[in-house]
């Protein structure tokens, strides 16, 4: 190498710089793309780029080019896998990586702060972050999607995204989530994932950003839970219940589970009846019934099973004073052939409805079953683990009992 010779750049490089040049100065005053790379990369690498992606569009918005104006105060609502509402380690490792990459990349322009109620009082934006797997693909894709949301006009500022490699990723769900007797995603956090993906200039979920105020509080005692400071967790979840916007099916889980981990049974009972009349008012109820594989035997550990037989009785006094009918659904992991697991989640649902039979039986045959195997997985791994709980769930919908 000739040391006397300037060092050339890779054309890719150059022009990777001059589209930014041209970004940063003549898009100030038009909306920003979204960024979007379809090229898939190690799992660290793509939430990098997410948040490089997101980063690039506030050089072309407006209040971030103001050098004058105080750094920009950024909230970061957890991450969570989009298709279940789950936070697992996987999309806690993504929300590190990009938190970690916009303050050394913007840190004198933006303050990235926890997601608490002083945040909420003092921030102009909130970020969301995704993580949505191929379902049914060993080793698929996952898609990170992030957002940028500026609270005062509800609008989407910033929207990035990137795919990344799945092997070697832990999705273990965080013990708040794992712990869970039910698929908790309500319109909330299905808002809060549509928002992730919204293109800038749109508005965020009107849901999601309605009850913004009191997800703090939810937050927190999530983080109490998982931490298994649980006598805080539930002061917390009953803060989150009486506040405004807090009815919501992960507050009323939250509460429930807080209960039962101090052994206040008879309260747990009653926590778990108000997730049933919320699922009854809601038309659909999706528990997390976990049967030994390939039977319909409830599983043998008393640790997971023990409470089934109250959760039973809950469904049949709720569902039979309501006097409402269900069509119990029947959900299996993704092991076997597609028949094998038709037959094997219907069965399931016959046995769920035999038992709810049991406590009211008029009610009890009333209600219809079917069977969807794997065709609705949430997850799609085959693992049956605590990862694909929730692809073993038994779902309850309120049907007309014509």
């Amino acid at each position: 190498m000739n040391p006397s010779r300037p060092r050339q750049r890779p054309l890719h490089a150059a022009l990777v710089s001059i589209s930014v040049l041209l970004a940063a100065g003549l898009t100030a005053c038009t909306t920003p793309q979204p960024v979007a790379s379809t090229v898939v990369q190690g799992f660290d690498q793509a939430a990098t780029q997410a948040a490089d992606g997101l980063a690039a569009q506030l050089h072309a918005t407006p209040a971030f080019l103001d050098a004058l104006k105080p750094r920009r105060v950024v909230m970061v609502d957890p991450m969570i896998e989009s298709g279940s509402g789950e936070r697992t380690l996987a999309t806690q490792r993504l929300q590190d990586r990009v938190v970690q990459r916009l303050t050394a990349t913007h840190g004198s322009v933006v303050e990235l702060v926890p997601f608490d109620s002083a945040s909420v009082a003092r921030a102009a934006y909130v970020l969301t972050g995704t993580s949505t797997r191929q379902v049914g693909v060993p080793n698929g894709v996952l898609t990170i999607n992030l957002a940028l949301t500026e609270l005062a006009s509800g609008k989407v500022v910033a929207q990035s995204s990137a795919r990344a490699q799945s092997r070697g990723v832990d999705s273990t769900p965080l013990p708040l989530s794992q712990d869970s007797p039910v698929l908790a995603q309500d319109k909330v956090l299905e808002g809060y994932a549509r928002t992730s993906t919204t293109p800038p200039a749109q508005p965020a979920d009107a849901d999601y950003l309605s009850r913004i105020a009191v997800a703090p509080l939810i937050e927190q005692a999530s983080a109490h839970y998982n931490a298994g400071r649980y006598p805080q967790a539930l002061a917390g979840f009953e803060a989150a219940g009486a506040a405004p916007g807090g009815d919501q099916l992960r507050v009323l889980s939250g509460r429930y589970l807080a209960l039962a981990r101090l052994g206040r049974g008879e309260e747990a009972e009653q926590a778990f009846r108000a997730i049933v009349v919320y699922g009854v008012q809601n038309r659909q109820l999706s528990v997390k019934f976990l049967f030994t594989p390939n039977t319909t035997e409830f599983w043998r550990d008393p640790v997971v099973s023990g409470p089934y037989t109250m959760w039973l009785s809950e469904i049949a006094q709720v569902g039979s004073q309501a006097k409402v009918c269900m069509n119990i659904v029947g959900h299996t992991s993704r092991t076997g052939t597609q028949a094998y697991n038709d037959e094997l989640s219907l069965q399931r649902a016959a046995v769920i409805r035999d038992k709810l039979a049991a406590q009211s039986a008029a009610w009890g045959q009333r209600n219809t079953t079917s069977g969807r195997g794997f065709r609705d997985n949430l997850i799609g791994t085959g693992t049956d683990d605590a990862v694909d709980a929730l692809d073993r769930r038994v779902e309850f919908k309120i049907v007309d009992c014509g």
